[in-house]
């Protein structure tokens, strides 16, 4: 056993820079895990000055002054940013608390149709099994909307927190972008100054994960706006509602869009039943989702993350459970750099790392 860990630890750790680079790797795990609530508007501030960079590189390419492309990015964040604050998350939040307290209503016309199932199916279901699923339903439903409903009276401390979230977060932005030169040379006083490898992983990440995560942005912005102009043409309750999951959905692959289905089709019936309106929403929104993935997707992402399906679902699910929704987000960029770190550690083992003594008997 002790000769089993020498060895890997000969093969993987024969180097200083790999050695330290696990050590910053094993830190910055223990600091998010530890104390990521409490830098979360940092962390923030950091991820949207690294996305706003991308729009300041494309002004300067038009030969603009770094200063004035600084001016007009920041200057777009904070009219998204404010957009968002006050007029996108209130109303959905007020159609989400509405949708909650209609749901036993809803529930109810449905009743009919359920009660359908004990002469359709009478070995399946009995006729008291769906009044008691029924009313169980109701009363879960009413409770959910009362502990919505208690969670907007009284979360005055979780107020207060998002309050200075949103305070400091446009502050932090605007510093980290200014000052990025000065921060990227403190930082690098940290680490050592031949570091090939950490060179070797940013150079891979910065290219795969700034453009997955500036393209997945634009993605949510398209597919959310044209879902939500969709539904409003359609006539569809919630649709703002709607339109901010569908465009959420678009985060996590293979999945999002087929659990958002259902909350669609779900307002959709209980609105218009089975009929022309119910199917031209069906149609359209598979439209839409056919749009998504064989036109959008492709073009916004000319380089794709090359990773498996098994790879990208056990990387949603693994820092979705640690992280929630903003884990969801960044499991396909974490689990690129964890593949870009594991394409560029040294081994003694791969061919670049043979002893010249193997490399002149080989010729």
């Amino acid at each position: 056993m002790k000769k089993l860990v020498n060895d890997f630890l000969d093969r993987y750790f024969h180097d200083e820079e790999s050695i330290i680079l696990m050590l910053l790797l094993i830190s910055g795990l223990a600091v998010l895990l530890l104390f990521g609530g409490v830098l979360a508007p940092l962390i923030a501030a950091i991820i949207i000055a690294y996305l706003m960079q991308g729009l300041v590189e494309i002004l300067l390419r038009y030969g603009l002054s770094a200063r004035i492309a600084f001016v007009l990015v920041y200057t777009v964040f904070i009219g998204v940013f404010l957009a968002m604050l006050l007029f996108l998350l209130p109303s959905a939040w007020n159609q989400l608390r509405r949708l909650i307290n209609e749901l036993p209503n809803l529930i109810s016309q449905w009743q009919s149709s359920l009660l359908l199932l004990p002469e359709n199916y009478p070995n399946l279901f009995s006729e008291q099994q769906i009044r008691d699923f029924i009313a169980g339903v109701r009363g879960e439903l009413g409770g959910y909307g009362q502990t919505v409903l208690e969670y907007s009276l009284a979360s005055i401390p979780s107020i207060i927190g998002w309050i200075v979230f949103i305070v400091l977060v446009p502050i932090l932005v605007y510093f980290v972008m200014k000052d990025k030169s000065e921060l990227i040379n403190w930082a690098g006083n940290f680490l050592p100054r031949n570091r090939p490898l950490m060179n070797r992983i940013w150079l891979e990440m910065d290219q795969q994960i700034s453009n997955y995560i500036r393209g997945k942005v634009l993605e949510i912005f398209i597919v959310g706006s044209v879902s939500y102009l969709m539904f409003v043409i359609l006539g569809i309750n919630y649709a703002l509602l709607l339109s901010v999951l569908v465009g959420l959905s678009v985060i996590v692959p293979y999945i999002g869009a087929t659990v958002v289905t259902i909350p669609v089709l779900a307002v959709a019936y209980v609105q218009w039943g089975i009929g022309s309106e119910f199917y031209t929403v069906f149609v359209a929104y598979g439209v839409l989702q056919m749009i998504d993935g064989n036109v959008l997707v492709p073009v916004i992402f000319s380089e794709a993350v090359n990773l498996h399906p098994v790879a990208i679902i056990a990387a949603v699910l693994v820092f979705g459970g640690i992280w929630g929704l903003a884990g969801v987000f960044f499991a396909i960029p974490l689990a690129t750099l964890i593949k870009a770190i594991l394409n560029a550690w040294p081994s003694k083992m791969h061919p670049e790392a043979k002893p010249k003594d193997e490399d002149s008997s080989a010729s």
